[in-house]
């Protein structure tokens, strides 16, 4: 009993810690409690913005919201890969705007009054954001007061909610920028220059040097004299301990198996186009047929020279020199057979100028429709890049203004206002057969993977060993970050990415399969973490370093005590075995100033006219110089000096962000998307 005493005393806290944690997992379902265990994970953050956890919900509504804006600006969704990522990073900036910038900007005491966001998005003082808003232009085309207050008033009776969400975001485009703008201000306006210093920039700028010198090069040949212990190594990497900083990435080893189609597969594509050939010939209803037998569907373009070479050389070729009713053989590539019929030929521009402007309820082209279509800022359209309903303004009149029905934007006045030269353009109709690689085929190929995934045992030895004996050949990608998005070859790699980096180092994968057309093996050779490099694998870069360094003072040594005493710059350069240069119209700060070694700029700054100087010494070389005179122009003015100063405030304010978010912000969108 007194032993049970004890035990009930010294552990109770962590008995009944166990208990309760028994308890819970009886009464909550085992599901949820993962579900919530997830959600508290960092893993599950798409970022940390000066210490607030963004979730992946968070971001994702947030995206939502942009993908929502970018289709009211554009018109369209954001399809390709190029047009959702500008939306995930401005869903991104718009966070760190709010968590970071707008933040600091308050801690320092800026703020934007209320009296201000009216003044700037309905006032007197309107921000360039709202008076540079198509949405807000009047008949001419400029900014008008009275289409912004009909906006605003409209927006509380928008039953879509579209116009509310439009003005929310610009009010808050508003108020971000008046923030950008005061702090960009606390640099600028502090950063005086007074007459002194404006004087002595003018002078510097104004003053060249006409040098000899020569250039004696350190080389790289080890000397055994010299001698970098680790301690310098230790104190070299704690002295610059910050460029040792790097993001986490991993070294991975693996093995693809990319499915190209089998022998097998090109002989039932061929048959597949052989047994549709001759319909292909006579049919009399291109659209339909093309629909069910070809993987290329009908479409009305018209071709100019060379441009089916994206589809095939030898389609191209033969479109460009075939007649009107003429017909190729079948054509074979490495991905498809071909075959193509010339329809019609015709002359007709590449790219038209237009100006179009709305009216949905026009019913005749008046005087104020016309001038304000005349405002209207002119736009290129080509065959691939037109807003709906225009196609047929290839063939109109220029100068001559229409109405056209837009399935997209409704009724539109539009006139052509040029077009380029007209060029011969043929409109085809191709049959294609793809090939690719059948049932068949993939079972074969994930076999051999599934083979060697088998074989490794789930170890990276494993791995190795199996990739020897199946005579494989293993690739390897070190210090893969995890934005990395293909390897080698194949894009859309994300899964192998993700993969790497939520295991273990030594950890061997199953089978990935990546767009239906690679099988991976992959395995986990290193991790290395977000930090700073480990001084052991940065060491033998330093210590190159060092001993370039202290081979390049040996060499200055030696330069100094060969050339002790003279006072002639042939001589010094015979002495030294170098050629001797001579530059006129060296500057020190001057822009347009003839280049030179910044090592030999800088001690010619400071030389006295007429003496031998030197040597002065980079890690690649030694030089002994001479300036020969020293002048003093007038090229550069107040006025260079006045933009120069405000190319520097131009820079400053465009690193406010990107210096506050380093160690601030922890960008893991490349975990999701």
């Amino acid at each position: 009993m007194a032993v049970l005493e004890k035990i009930r005393v010294k552990f109770g806290v962590a008995i009944t810690v166990i208990i309760a944690i028994a308890l819970l997992s009886f009464i909550i379902d085992p599901s949820t409690l993962s579900s919530v265990t997830y959600s508290m994970s960092s893993r599950n953050d798409v970022g940390k913005i000066d210490g607030k956890r963004i979730g992946y919900q968070e971001f994702q509504e947030t995206l939502d919201t942009y993908n929502k804006l970018n289709e009211i600006i554009t018109g369209s969704s954001a399809s390709s890969d190029e047009q959702q990522k500008s939306v995930r990073d401005a869903a991104w900036q718009s966070l760190v705007d709010d968590y970071l910038f707008v933040k600091n900007c308050k801690k320092a005491g800026l703020f934007v009054s209320k009296d201000e966001k009216v003044e700037l998005t309905t006032g007197s003082n309107l921000s360039p954001i709202i008076a540079r808003d198509p949405n807000f232009a009047g008949e001419n085309g400029t900014f008008s007061v009275d289409r912004l207050v009909e906006f605003v008033q409209a927006v509380p009776g928008d039953q879509s909610g579209r116009m509310k969400l439009y003005w929310d975001y610009l009010q808050k485009a508003v108020m971000t920028e008046a923030y950008y703008e005061k702090y960009a201000a606390l640099f600028t306006k502090s950063n005086l220059n007074n007459v002194l210093m404006a004087a002595r920039q003018i002078k510097e700028n104004n003053t060249t040097a006409d040098i000899q010198y020569v250039s004696v090069p350190v080389g790289y040949v080890r000397d055994s004299t010299l001698n970098v212990t680790d301690a310098e190594v230790e104190k070299y990497y704690s002295a610059h301990k910050k460029n040792f900083k790097v993001k986490a990435s991993r070294d991975i080893d693996y093995v693809v198996f990319e499915v190209k189609p089998s022998a097998k597969d090109v002989a039932l594509a061929q048959d597949k186009i052989n047994a549709c050939y001759d319909e292909f010939l006579s049919s009399d209803n291109l659209k339909a047929f093309l629909l069910r037998n070809s993987d290329i569907k009908y479409d009305t373009k018209w071709y100019g020279k060379n441009e089916l070479n994206t589809i095939d050389r030898k389609v191209s070729a033969f479109v460009d020199n075939a007649a009107v009713g003429k017909a190729s053989e079948i054509f074979a590539s490495d991905e498809a057979f071909y075959a193509v019929r010339v329809l019609a030929a015709k002359k007709m521009p590449d790219r038209i100028e237009v100006k179009v402007i709305p009216a949905n309820d026009a019913e005749s082209i008046t005087p104020e429709l016309t001038a304000k279509l005349d405002a209207a800022e002119a736009m290129t359209m080509t065959q691939d890049r037109m807003l709906s309903g225009c196609e047929n303004l290839f063939e109109a009149r220029v100068n001559a203004a229409q109405f056209i029905q837009s399935p997209q934007y409704g009724q539109l006045l539009v006139k052509v206002i040029s077009k380029s030269d007209p060029v011969q353009k043929k409109q085809v109709a191709i049959l294609s057969k793809n090939i690719v690689p059948g049932k068949e085929t993939y079972n074969t190929y994930y076999s051999q993977a599934n083979t060697l995934a088998a074989r490794a045992g789930g170890s990276y030895k494993g791995f190795k060993a199996a990739a020897d004996s199946l005579h494989l050949y293993v690739q390897n990608y070190d210090k893969m970050p995890e934005s990395a998005r293909s390897l080698g070859t194949i894009d859309g790699t994300v899964e192998v990415t993700r993969w790497a980096f939520d295991h273990k180092k030594g950890d061997v994968s199953n089978i990935i399969t990546v767009a239906n057309k690679a099988f991976f093996v992959v395995a986990l050779k290193d991790v290395h973490k977000d930090g700073y490099t480990p001084v052991n694998e940065v060491s033998a870069m330093i210590k190159t370093n060092l001993f370039q360094e202290k081979a390049a003072a040996s060499k200055a040594k030696e330069v100094a005590e060969k050339i002790a005493g003279m006072e002639d710059m042939k001589a010094v350069a015979e002495a030294l075995g170098a050629e001797l240069i001579t530059k006129d119209g060296v500057a020190f700060a001057s822009s347009g100033a003839v280049a030179v070694d910044p090592v030999l700029l800088g001690a010619v700054a400071s030389a006295e006219v007429g003496l031998i100087s030197g040597p002065a010494h980079s890690n690649y070389s030694v030089f002994v110089y001479k300036v020969l005179s020293r002048e003093e122009g007038a090229f550069f003015n107040e006025d260079d000096a006045k933009a120069m100063d405000a190319q520097k405030a131009q820079y400053y304010s465009q690193m406010i962000v990107p210096v506050m978010s380093e160690d601030k912000v922890t960008d893991n969108r490349a975990r999701f998307y």
